[in-house]
């Protein structure tokens, strides 16, 4: 058992808040034609303005929606906005489908077809294009294609109470806390919930892939869990040398910081187009915050035009956001309330945990255990390496799981759940534990069989998710909000445009500079 006796009795004091625990999503999918084949229109503009509009955005490309909800305190509502928005996006798509897998499929053998987002006239707009030419140019646009979820987190302040965290400083300590056990047992939600096995042949077109062929088409590894969470997906040789601490926000921000303000002798080399263009917001490892690939990031809401860094220095961490959850294919949302019960279990854990600082030698540790997983999870008697010891991932698994049982009862109580709620949630996972074959990563393989290759069983999914939620109702008034809002954010950029007073090399300048 993880948890001491006395945090177990603080979970059955009343009023807790472990009934409010604060979530929220944001969601990537790839438009795609009737083909299969990536979207090159623009963003819809019924859907309002790509930058300022409050639930719809895109991601890297101008073709990869990202959809974003409020802040809610229960799965099932954070699940019906989330609904609402996708109800509302595919109503302006025409035929146009939402790719309901993390990786893509039909891609242009030439990357430089792939549209980068666009986000009019503004200074920041134009900064936001310009990180992602950046991010083409440095890790190729096809790698920037994979889509996830990413799931914010936070405590509400009646569990800080009850918890005696009552200063900012004790609960950034926490929070760091939490990201440290994370880190160390991420690999859990790989095998869990990792649905991405295999890949288009059009994916790894010129990759040194090592992945066995499945047919002609589809490219996999048998006992993978999530490829978007390895070496395919968002890993560089430039990011590996970074060794980022989370010991203390003066770590992080030390660590990351050397990331954020040194040059990087390759991508200095990287050169203008014939026309001028930026070809990256600067020359560092980092162009900016976001451009660290980690499994979670501790966050703070940042005041207009500041840097991220800087607002985390400010006033400390507010909430972590989770970043290594796979579009489920087969959940119209590409998450359901099972898995979300689960992962505030799981992040309830990680924060009441002991969790020891972590090291060079851990760190490295940890992320041979995510390749592992990555790639074999799925493996009969797979180990990994917890310390100096080698572990079974089965029994590993079993233990976090078993340590998650106090948690689960309290949300339940909690939340007055007369279905178990949440203690049905923990169980689903110890059956993937003991059936490999129930995990989301095995069924995508069997489905891939079933229907002929991956880009076949996932067309299928695609137009079922179009049906559904061509077909699913929707309160009028929920749309009608949701096309003013795309109204208003259309006029809020024009705003934002006519308000700049500085030329964009100025901007840049303030915008990349940290204090």
């Amino acid at each position: 058992m993880l948890l001491k006796e006395s945090t177990v009795k603080t979970l059955r004091t009343p009023d807790n808040g472990l009934d409010r625990l604060i979530r929220g999503i944001e969601k990537e999918s790839l438009r795609v034609e009737t083909t299969g084949s990536l979207s090159l229109a623009p963003h819809p503009s019924g859907l309002g303005s790509a930058l300022s509009h409050r639930a719809i955005t895109t991601d890297f490309s101008e073709a990869q929606l990202e959809l974003i909800t409020g802040t809610h305190t229960s799965p099932q509502s954070v699940l019906q906005e989330l609904q609402d928005v996708h109800v509302f996006v595919q109503r302006h798509l025409g035929d146009e489908l939402l790719w309901p897998s993390s990786m893509p499929c039909i891609l242009a053998a030439d990357q430089a077809q792939i549209p980068l987002g666009q986000y009019g006239r503004s200074n920041i707009a134009q900064a936001k294009t310009v990180y992602r030419r950046g991010l083409g140019n440095r890790y190729g646009r096809l790698m920037q294609t994979i889509s996830g979820i990413h799931y914010n987190f936070s405590v509400p302040e009646e569990l800080w109470q009850a918890l005696g965290k009552t200063t900012q400083e004790s609960r950034t300590e926490a929070y760091f806390g939490l990201i440290r056990n994370f880190r160390r047992w991420s690999w859990l939600l790989l095998y869990l919930f990792g649905a991405a096995p295999a890949v288009c042949r059009s994916f790894i077109q010129g990759l040194d892939h090592q992945l066995d062929q499945f047919n002609d088409g589809t490219f996999y590894l048998p006992h993978a869990t999530s490829l978007r969470m390895g070496r395919l997906g968002y890993q560089s040789d430039a990011q590996s040398a970074l060794d980022i601490s989370y010991n203390s926000l003066a770590d992080y921000s030390a660590t990351l910081r050397i990331g954020l303000t040194e040059s990087y002798p390759e991508y200095s080399s990287i050169q203008p187009a014939q026309d001028g263009e930026y070809p990256q917001l600067n020359d560092a490892v980092l162009q900016i915050e976001n451009e660290f690939y980690g499994t979670i990031r501790p966050k703070r809401t940042a005041q207009s035009g500041e840097r991220p860094l800087t607002a985390l220095n400010r006033n400390g961490v507010e909430y972590v956001e989770v970043r290594c959850v796979d579009l489920n294919p087969f959940e119209p949302l590409g998450i359901d309330a099972e898995q979300i019960q689960f992962m505030d279990t799981f992040l309830l854990l990680c924060l009441l945990a002991d969790s020891p600082k972590d090291t060079p030698e851990s760190r490295q540790s940890l992320a041979l255990n995510q390749t592992k997983v990555v790639e074999r999870g799925r493996e009969p008697d797979l180990t990994l390496e917890d310390g100096k010891r080698q572990v079974l991932l089965s029994d590993w698994a079993t233990t976090l799981l078993t340590s998650c049982e106090p948690l689960a009862q309290a949300l339940d109580v909690a939340a007055d759940h007369a279905k178990k709620g949440y203690q049905n949630s923990l169980e689903q996972q110890l059956n993937k534990v003991a059936r490999p074959q129930l995990t989301p990563s095995a069924k995508v393989i069997a489905a891939m069989a079933a229907h002929g290759s991956f880009f076949r069983f996932t067309m299928h999914q695609a137009k079922e998710l179009q049906q559904h939620l061509q077909t699913t109702a929707v309160d009028e008034a929920t749309l009608a909000e949701l096309e003013k809002e795309s109204a208003a954010s259309l006029v809020r950029q024009k705003d934002i445009e006519a308000s700049d007073t500085q030329t964009f090399e100025a901007f840049l300048e303030d915008y990349l500079a940290l204090h």
